[in-house]
């Protein structure tokens, strides 16, 4: 079964604790830079943003990889193959969600890879505000309601989906 992530940003206190957890899980560093989650603050409006992959269904950085490095694992979720990854950076600009970054040590792309199917984030958060749903349409409806008070602070209108 596929899964995702969902953030409910009205939980999310923009501590950085996923941050942590998320470099300390894949690189054995504690360093926020080097995570597969991101958090962005936006001071001026009170906005906390974590930006992390979608896990989308026809995913633009996996089609715009010249060498293949973004696949699908056995479960069904996307993850960069480091050894195929040239870092070449296509897969950052082809995102339009800020869901893949580059590792500033190697120099090769990153992104949530969902830890396998136990994400170091959501055990890190100790809000709640990160969970795991399907990816099914309870769960992306369940993202989508999530993430609705950012659009309402940022002035932007989301029509419901229909079911």
């Amino acid at each position: 079964m596929k899964e995702i992530l969902t953030i409910d940003l009205e939980l999310c206190t923009g501590c950085r604790n996923c941050e942590l957890a998320c470099s300390t899980a894949h690189t054995k560093s504690f360093n926020p830079k080097r995570a597969r989650i991101q958090i962005l603050k936006d001071e001026v409006r009170n906005l906390i943003v974590p930006m992390v992959c979608l896990q989308c269904e026809t995913p633009l950085c996996q089609e715009a990889c010249p060498t293949g490095a973004i696949v699908e694992n056995d479960h069904g979720v996307l993850y960069v193959k480091q050894e195929t990854c040239i870092g070449c950076q296509n897969c950052v600009t082809a995102c339009v969600y800020g869901g893949i970054a580059i590792d500033p040590q190697s120099k090769k792309a990153i992104k949530c890879d969902l830890c396998n199917g136990e994400p170091a984030c959501v055990k890190a958060c100790d809000y709640g505000a990160i969970s795991v749903a399907s990816k099914k349409p309870e769960g992306l409806h369940q993202r989508r309601k999530a993430v609705s008070p950012a659009f309402q602070t940022l002035g932007i209108q989301i029509e419901e989906a229909q079911e």
